[in-house]
């Protein structure tokens, strides 16, 4: 017998049980927003080049994605009557102790989660960086709906979902073995591998929390609380950057660089409509699915061809996307 679907309050105040979208829907909406994770990397790394040196120039492109979303889903707030009241009631609802204020602090993870990627990308170069995201990211997933932290509610362990959960940090690994296999082990290499351990594992707490945060609120207003909060977190890791050796050589003025924000809007919106259907490990899944694939379509586009280690990883990434997801179905109706 499948479990009822959590009791939610609309943006506008009015309690009542959402429809679950069918996967035809969260299916590419769970793809798609692993692509635009792949797409802000990008656009936010060569921001943090052109900004200048140092940890401050990464600090502040990280402040300018999430400050640039922020303004946008601000400026929706203010036109958009259900949304603006969501955040008026969210605001109250605060106030009154009518929610747990742990439950709006999700945005601190994705503001560690690229401060992180200030401070150990440089040492462990790109691939090894999101491998070890991942890898946190999956243990910590199933963590996360074994004991229902998140808005599914309880997913015990099961071998396909630890399967898939593997084939995942699979994919990522083949996808950059030739990458791995120069990078030297060193103590100091291992040590700051923990940084992107802990910012994977985090980034699952995180969209526990924003789709227990969705199931009050709703999606829109919990996307902007999520920027709000990693907006002000980023905002003090920046002023801590600006005490460590570096300089800033000025805003780049090429337009396409500033579209991390809308990025990010894209990915946190689609998990918190998507993770409180499938729960967090499938959505995770599926992310790193939808970013090797974008890193194919890249790869080929600028190479030009699709090398053999690119295609294994794309078969294992859809593989792993695949158990978990057919173990899901088997929970709940299509």
């Amino acid at each position: 017998m499948s479990t009822p679907g959590p009791a939610v309050t609309s943006p506008a105040g009015r309690p009542g049980a959402l429809p679950r979208p069918r996967w035809t829907v969260t299916l590419p909406l769970m793809l798609g927003s692993g692509t635009l994770v792949a797409v802000q990397s990008q656009i936010n790394g060569t921001l943090a080049r052109q900004l200048g040196t140092g940890l401050r120039a990464g600090a502040l492109a990280a402040l300018i994605s999430f400050g640039s979303g922020l303004v946008l889903l601000t400026v929706l707030a203010l036109l958009h009557r259900p949304t603006r009241r969501g955040v008026d009631g969210l605001r109250t609802a605060l106030a009154r102790r009518q929610l747990p204020r742990w439950m709006v602090l999700g945005g601190l993870g994705g503001a560690f989660f690229v401060a992180s990627q200030s401070l150990s990308a440089p040492v462990l170069g790109v691939t090894f960086f999101i491998l070890c995201v991942v890898a946190g990211q999956a243990v910590m997933a199933l963590v996360v709906d074994h004991h229902g932290w998140g808005p599914s509610g309880v997913t015990a362990l099961s071998r396909p979902r630890v399967a898939g959960a593997v084939l995942a940090v699979v994919a990522v690994g083949v996808s950059g073995a030739g990458l791995l296999t120069s990078v030297p082990v060193t103590a100091l290499l291992l040590l700051v591998a923990a940084l992107p351990l802990l910012a994977g594992a985090v980034s699952s707490v995180q969209q526990g929390v924003n789709g227990r945060l969705t199931a009050h609120v709703g999606s829109w207003v919990t996307t902007w609380n999520n920027f709000f909060i990693g907006t002000l977190g980023l905002a003090a890791f920046f002023g801590v950057a600006l005490l460590r050796p570096g300089h800033l050589a000025g805003l780049p003025s090429t337009p396409w660089l500033y579209l991390g924000g809308i990025c990010g809007i894209g990915f946190i919106w689609a998990s918190t409509v998507t993770v409180p259907v499938h729960g967090v490990l499938v959505v995770g899944v599926f992310n790193v699915a939808g970013q090797v694939l974008a890193a194919a379509v890249i790869g080929a586009v600028v190479g030009g061809r699709l090398g053999p280690t690119t295609v294994v990883a794309v078969v294992l990434s859809l593989a792993g996307a695949g158990v978990v997801g057919l173990a899901a179905r088997r929970r709940q109706p299509a």
